[in-house]
C-alpha cells in the first residue's frame, strides 16, 4: 500500500467516524423515534398557540400588549377556582423564582389571572400584574384543584409555547425559563 493510498484510508476512517453518529440519529428521526424524556420540566404546547390576538384586561384596565419590547416573556399563573392559602404559596415560590434569574429577572413578567387578589397582597408582590381572562382563553391550562396553582409561559412573540400543570417544581420552571433566555 502506497503512503497516497494509506492517507486516503486514514482521511475516509475519519470521515466515518463521525458521519456514522448523524447517519444513526437521521435513520432513527426518519423511523419516527425520539426520546422518552426530555430536559425541560415544563410540556411543550404542540404547536405553539398565537395569542395575540387573545384581548387581556389588567387590573388597572389597561390591556395587555404580548409583543411588549420591555418584556420578553409571560409568565401566566392560573389559579383553580380560588387562590387561598397554599395558591398564593405558589404564587410567591414562583415570585421569588424569578428574583434568582438575577439580571434576567426583568426579562419575564408574571401575569396572575384568577379571582381578584387583596389589593395590599398585590401591592406588596411587585411587580406581578393581576388582570382577568374573560374571553376564557386559559381554561384548558387553569389548575383544576381549588386551591391550586398551574403556570403558562408565552415567548416574546405572543405564542403560548409550555405549560406548567399544577403540582410543578419549581427549581424545573426556573431551569426552563433560564434555557429560553440562552
Amino acid at each position: 500500500m502506497t503512503p497516497r493510498n494509506k492517507s486516503r484510508l486514514t482521511l475516509l476512517a475519519v470521515v466515518l467516524l463521525f458521519a456514522a453518529p448523524l447517519l444513526v440519529a437521521m435513520l432513527l428521526n426518519a423511523q419516527g423515534w425520539h426520546p422518552q424524556k426530555t430536559r425541560n420540566s415544563g410540556t411543550l404546547v404542540e404547536p405553539p398557540r398565537d395569542i395575540n390576538a387573545v384581548p387581556l384586561r389588567l387590573a388597572d384596565g389597561t390591556a395587555l400588549i404580548w409583543r411588549d419590547p420591555q418584556w420578553q416573556w409571560t409568565l401566566l399563573a392560573l389559579p383553580g377556582a380560588q387562590c387561598a392559602s397554599h395558591c398564593r404559596e405558589r404564587l410567591d415560590e414562583v415570585l421569588r423564582m424569578r428574583l434568582t434569574l438575577g439580571r434576567n429577572a426583568g426579562r419575564i413578567r408574571i401575569v396572575y389571572l384568577g379571582p381578584p387578589l387583596p389589593a395590599e397582597m398585590v401591592a406588596a408582590r411587585a411587580p406581578l400584574m393581576t388582570g382577568s381572562d374573560t374571553s376564557n382563553a386559559f381554561a384548558d391550562y387553569r389548575a383544576r384543584g381549588d386551591d391550586s396553582l398551574a403556570l403558562a409561559l408565552v415567548d416574546p412573540n405572543g405564542n403560548l409555547m409550555m405549560r406548567y400543570a399544577e403540582g410543578y417544581v419549581a427549581l424545573g420552571l426556573r431551569d426552563d425559563v433560564q434555557r429560553v433566555f440562552h
